[in-house]
């Protein structure tokens, strides 16, 4: 492999994310025109899009939906977070091979998959990509009405996806699965994009904190959102309350779901959520580490389910 197409990859991607070569601007200007007003060449005199701008980073991620997953529809309140393609891909991706690792290896497609997405958000970007990259099926839950109802619209004006996206409500806030998963359903994966901070100042410190990893200079205070109502944002005790709290909660479905995870963030967090996972006696957990440009994190995965009970699993759903 030469040494120009190692540049252009982002070796930190999952294989088989379809965004792990250099973008494509040519090819995404045609999916989404409006992002040709938001490219510009950057200081090695590359084009590029501004991605201090939170405009032109949702027509990229409108431009990279419809050129790579055929989303033709995706539209969200400004207000709300826009996620980045890439990261959101990976998690899946990484998913789906922690499915086939308990698949002899191959994995398991196709709407007798069922997924649940904690936290599933207006934009509805998880279930997005499960669906289309391996036809699984989703609810996405959340405790906003709003956001709720913006994903299920998503959902609705899609064809390749809607019927496979169920988006419930959560009532109870400060619930994780109660109110979620039926007493007799049956979830082969959960993952979870928890709020990060414990306050809206450390959340604005965070937002201050990427404004100067992306080098942008004389830009106004008011142009510096870069989108997130609070509760995606942030919860009482930030990511490690919101971690433990799910973890709880996750015992109590511990023959419903065979695979829960979560991504986090702050690997200082991990130390308390290996003791709590051991203190509930999950069977197995997995750390999955991830990256995406300069930025790392993990996925920490755990079942409550014994070998037999998996096995079982496997043999009478996949």
């Amino acid at each position: 492999m030469s040494s120009k197409k190692k540049q252009q990859e982002k070796t930190q991607l999952h294989h088989r994310n379809k965004n792990r070569d250099r973008y494509d601007l040519d090819a995404l200007t045609r999916s989404n025109p409006e992002l040709k007003d938001h490219i510009s060449l950057n200081k090695f005199g590359v084009e590029s899009v501004d991605f201090s701008n939170p405009v032109a980073v949702k027509l990229l991620n409108k431009a990279l939906l419809n050129h790579y997953y055929g989303i033709k529809n995706w539209e969200f309140p400004d207000e709300n977070l826009c996620p980045p393609i890439p990261g959101r891909a990976d998690y899946i991706h990484h998913i789906a091979d922690l499915l086939a690792e308990n698949n002899y290896g191959t994995t398991p497609i196709g709407n007798k998959i069922t997924c649940i997405d904690v936290g599933v958000g207006a934009s509805c970007i998880y279930p997005i990509i499960g669906v289309t990259e391996y036809g699984w099926k989703f609810i996405g839950s959340d405790i906003s009405a709003k956001s709720i109802a913006s994903a299920q619209n998503i959902v609705n004006s899609n064809p390749s996806i809607k019927g496979n996206i169920d988006c419930r409500l959560q009532k109870v806030s400060k619930n994780v699965f109660h109110g979620i998963i039926g007493k007799d359903e049956k979830i082969d994966a959960i993952i979870c994009n928890p709020p990060f901070h414990s306050s809206i100042e450390e959340a604005q410190k965070g937002t201050r904190r990427k404004v100067k990893n992306l080098s942008v200079k004389n830009v106004k205070p008011s142009e510096l959102k870069l989108g997130g109502i609070s509760n995606e944002l942030v919860c009482e005790g930030g990511e490690s309350k919101f971690i433990q709290n799910m973890i709880r909660e996750s015992e109590r479905f511990s023959k419903n779901c065979y695979w829960f995870s979560t991504l986090v963030s702050k690997q200082s967090n991990l130390k308390g959520i290996y003791k709590l996972l051991e203190y509930t006696q999950a069977n197995q957990v997995k750390m999955i580490p991830m990256g995406t440009s300069n930025k790392s994190s993990r996925i920490v995965a755990w079942t409550f389910l014994s070998k037999e009970e998996r096995k079982e699993w496997r043999e009478t759903r996949w």
